[in-house]
């Protein structure tokens, strides 16, 4: 897997994290950068941590599933994929939830925590994949946290300017990359690429 692959997994998984800094970003009167570059470390951390357990995880299998790895790493990424498109598609309510009662940002560390956990339980799968595929996991741990936290930190930008209108655009672009990458990995290891 190129470092070209990485970058746009990195991407895609970033998606779940960049929709809730939209989310965050809109309760803002004024821009905080501070603020913005909390929940970017909290989202980046956990979206470059989580691959690295589930890499950790699927090593410990990678052996005995050697001959349909691209198989379960095409199933994992379309599942994960799928499942941001028609998250996309679900009415939410998170911005009741973001925003303090005031009306501005809210740096909830306990609900921070929570939804970092939450938007990067799908780089777990991921880290399974990369550990199937024998991927160097530190150094594509190290690409997904800084796309995320670069990321993430423009979201809550783009939240403030924006409010809703990406948000949902957002997921599906991401969950259609991860599809993407995943029929690429299963063609090639069908030969077929």
């Amino acid at each position: 897997m190129r470092l070209f692959d990485i970058v746009l997994i990195g991407t895609g998984l970033s998606m779940d994290a960049f929709a809730v800094a939209i989310c965050k970003g809109m309760c803002q009167r004024e821009m905080n950068w501070k603020k913005a570059g909390i929940i970017a470390l909290f989202f980046g951390f956990f979206q470059a941590f989580m691959p690295f357990i589930g890499y950790f995880l699927g090593s410990k299998f990678a052996n005995f599933i050697a001959s349909i790895d691209h198989w379960v790493a095409f199933i994992l990424l379309a599942l994960i994929g799928f499942n941001m498109i028609r998250e996309s598609r679900e009415v939410k309510t998170e911005e009741e939830i973001l925003c303090d009662a005031s009306g501005d940002l809210k740096i909830d560390y306990k609900e921070l925590l929570t939804l970092s956990i939450a938007t990067s339980i799908d780089a777990l799968a991921i880290g399974f994949s990369f550990a199937l595929l024998k991927i160097n996991i530190l150094f594509a741990c190290s690409i997904i946290g800084l796309i995320t936290l670069t990321l993430s930190t423009l979201a809550v930008y783009v939240g403030f300017r924006f409010g809703t209108k990406y948000k949902s655009k957002s997921e599906i672009i991401g969950g259609t990359i991860l599809i993407l990458i995943g029929l690429k990995i299963l063609l090639e290891g069908i030969r077929v690429l």
